[in-house]
């Protein structure tokens, strides 16, 4: 903030896009764009000063601003068990060992640099990863790790995009679309024409367009330039052949599903439990606005992780796992903040764990037990400097995290 502040200070016009709190009080001027997102957005709700969005009512930044929206703050729990990693010293760390809670929300805080990634990212996930025989990268220096009893599966969040290849999307991901694909062949009009599930797949011969082989668009190779995506001019962008497009579900062809938005895919499959369950997830973790056909690859990191979270939301039966996160609040409004922190409430209640890197007050604020790194960047990093509830932590003294969070809970 203090360096934007400099460069408008030395004449220069400065336009910054962020959903920071200290950041938009700090503005002259602030221009909201929604009401919503995707399709629902695309107009200014607000333009005026920091002080007066506080008191407009039709700005859902300014209610969080004021405090008429907020977070409901949670108990905090009681760790069910402790997995404990020994003599860490990768990179920048200091040869420590670190005890993480588990059955709760666990967030590793500290200054860019700290050490925060090299701690779980790069040590305790793929150490884990090693105990119980998943793949992974070859984790950095450590002893060992124990108290892994409670511990069924570990899942790691990072922000790549998901889904193994382009012709991943939300529904895929998911597994919703195999429910879309089975209801239309079950339609009067698929099986007059002999169509199965399968030729509603754009991933396999037989429905999708044979000149774009289901893409949409053809990538034209430009040797010294980034390739060009042109629309495919067989099928027009549809992905499948004629004959599947001709099948209507309540009136709407595999193409215009595709088209829809989680949320009026939700609406429009009434009826359909097993799906909409799927597509309620999506909805959970606050991506009903994006469109069922969106290339996973195109999603922002802060939607990546999201769209990930939304899998294990839908897959709660497999034993108690540990999700590993890498900052989920990336480019996220406060608003949806709240969403996922009602997400981590779902997986917790359900006996999962969460070791979240994090550096957004508002989700740390939530934690049940903080560690927090430092106690500065590279070679001053790679230490615990405190950790505790978000209480203890706010009133340490020699936690920099601390200071902000004492502010931030009004202590």
């Amino acid at each position: 903030r203090e360096a934007i502040g400099d460069l408008n200070r030395r004449g220069n016009n400065v336009v910054v896009v962020d959903h920071d709190p200290d950041v938009i009080t700090a503005a002259q001027r602030v221009i909201e764009i929604g009401p919503a997102a995707g399709v629902a957005g695309g107009e200014v709700v607000f333009d005026g000063t920091p002080e007066k969005i506080v008191k407009d009512k039709s700005s859902i930044t300014g209610q969080y601003l004021s405090g008429e929206r907020g977070y409901l703050m949670s108990e905090r729990r009681k760790p069910r068990g402790r997995i404990k990693l020994h003599e860490a010293s990768g990179h920048n760390l200091k040869n420590i060992d670190v005890e993480f809670p588990l059955g709760c929300l666990c967030v590793v805080t500290g200054v860019s640099g700290a050490g925060k990634s090299t701690l779980v990212q790069e040590t305790l996930y793929p150490a884990i990863c090693r105990k119980l025989q998943k793949n992974s990268d070859a984790p950095l220096p450590f002893r060992d790790v124990t108290g892994l009893g409670p511990v069924k599966d570990v899942v790691l969040f990072d922000q790549s995009p998901p889904g193994k290849s382009s012709r991943s999307n939300p529904v895929t991901y998911v597994k919703a679309f195999d429910e879309i694909r089975k209801a239309f062949a079950e339609t009067q009009d698929a099986k007059s024409r002999g169509l199965t599930a399968k030729h509603f797949s754009f991933n396999v011969k037989g429905g999708r367009c044979d000149r774009c082989e289901g893409d949409g668009f053809l990538r034209v190779d430009m040797q010294f330039m980034a390739d060009i995506l042109m629309k495919c001019e067989q099928c027009n962008g549809a992905r499948y052949r004629d004959e599947v497009l001709a099948v209507k579900y309540r009136k709407k062809n595999i193409a215009d599903v595709l088209n829809m938005t989680v949320r009026e895919a939700f609406s429009f499959f009434r009826g359909q439990v097993k799906l909409q369950s799927r597509l309620k997830a999506l909805i959970d973790v606050g991506l009903e606005y994006i469109r069922l056909g969106q290339s996973s690859a195109t999603m922002s990191s802060g939607e990546a992780q999201r769209l990930k979270l939304a899998l294990h939301l839908n897959v709660t039966t497999r034993g108690r796992s540990l999700f590993v996160l890498d900052e989920p609040t990336c480019g996220l409004h406060m608003n949806d903040v709240a969403k996922l922190v009602e997400c981590f409430e779902s997986l917790i209640a359900v006996g999962h764990s969460l070791i979240v890197v994090e550096h957004d007050l508002s989700l740390i604020k939530h934690a049940d037990w903080i560690i927090d790194m430092g106690p500065g960047p590279a070679d001053d990093g790679g230490m615990v400097v405190a950790q505790g509830t978000p209480e203890e932590v706010a009133v340490n003294p020699d936690s920099i995290t601390g200071k902000f969070l004492k502010k931030a809970l009004d202590i």
